[in-house]
């Protein structure tokens, strides 16, 4: 009697699950990861490590995947990447061009295949092949630099480091120059590309410190420019009296404004972006509507405000 028991409590304790077992067989199959592809103009640069982690965040998530490559700087092998992410079946990818024009046979593959291109952080030339762009309002980040720096001189000589095929950089540089047009107190009187690479700025500063170019304001078109910059400037011993700007809001940056080595800068999200970009994919694979284009504003960063903003790490 009491063995009977015991099987009675057994069966009326497993039957549920079986129940819940069988009853699972008719229901939904379980999600298919998908495969998210992306690729940056170089992870040289903590910025896009940063960037990545916020879309990848988003993608792991909702239970998918995210294929992640670096170029170092070179559009060709870029392309050649974005060639192998669609051979691995990715459904959607990530883009920050090296080159915003000489990517288009990669766009024009992707559109080939049926892979929808989502542009982050610097525009491609031809926007009809992407879905989105989301990146920083980079004329404003440029302005607001040149907006400080003419609160504290009345005149300036001014050398800027650009990269004139990363379009982010040509806008920021484009909202500085803008700024102080028609102001002939203000001259930019050198201008190069530098990369955007702490090591490329630096010997380029060193050429320009070769030539006895006189000047007293820097503007970097991103922070390892600027810091490259203050790097050549320090072996030189010609940093006093030098203000010098970057954009991006890195804590490497942060760190050096806070020991005064530096003037500013317009500190962007890039967590934010690649939020963003993440959650538009998903809209657009979902069907709805999606914006063309995003822009995320930027703030500036100097000594004054620096207690507002954590050092050792992104906004």
């Amino acid at each position: 009697m009491k063995a009977r028991a015991v099987l009675f409590i057994l069966i009326m304790t497993i039957s549920p699950l079986l129940s819940a077992c069988k009853g699972n067989e008719g229901g939904p199959k379980q999600h298919e990861a998908l495969l998210f592809g992306a690729t940056y103009m170089t992870r040289n640069n903590p910025y896009f490590d940063v960037l990545n982690q916020g879309i990848e965040e988003v993608v792991v998530a909702n239970g998918d995947i995210l294929l992640t490559r670096d170029p170092l700087q070179d559009q060709e092998k870029q392309n050649e990447q974005i060639i192998e992410l669609i051979h691995e079946g990715i459904s959607m990818l990530f883009l920050n061009p090296v080159d915003w024009e000489a990517v288009s046979p990669a766009l024009d593959a992707c559109k080939k295949a049926g892979v929808a291109v989502i542009n982050v952080d610097t525009a491609v030339k031809d926007r009809d092949s992407v879905i989105s762009i989301i990146e920083t309002d980079n004329y404003q980040a440029g302005q607001i630099c040149a907006l400080d720096m003419m609160k504290r001189k009345k005149s300036a000589n001014i050398v800027i480091l650009d990269n004139p095929i990363q379009m982010s950089i040509t806008y920021r540089s484009r909202g500085f120059t803008d700024a102080i047009a028609g102001n002939d107190n203000y001259r930019v009187v050198y201008r190069h590309a530098a990369a955007g690479e702490i090591e490329v700025a630096s010997k380029v500063m060193e050429e320009i410190l070769r030539k006895n170019i006189d000047f007293d304001v820097i503007l970097g078109g991103n922070d390892p420019t600027a810091l490259g910059a203050l790097a050549a400037l320090q072996q030189a011993r010609r940093e006093e009296g030098i203000l010098i700007y970057g954009i991006d809001g890195s804590p490497d940056f942060k760190a050096i404004l806070d020991m005064g080595y530096v003037t500013g800068t317009s500190a962007q999200s890039p967590k934010s972006i690649g939020r963003v970009a993440a959650e538009t994919a998903y809209r657009y694979l979902a069907g709805e509507p999606v914006d063309k284009y995003i822009s995320l504003p930027s703030t500036l960063i100097t000594k004054d405000n620096l207690d507002s903003y954590e050092i050792d790490g992104w906004q």
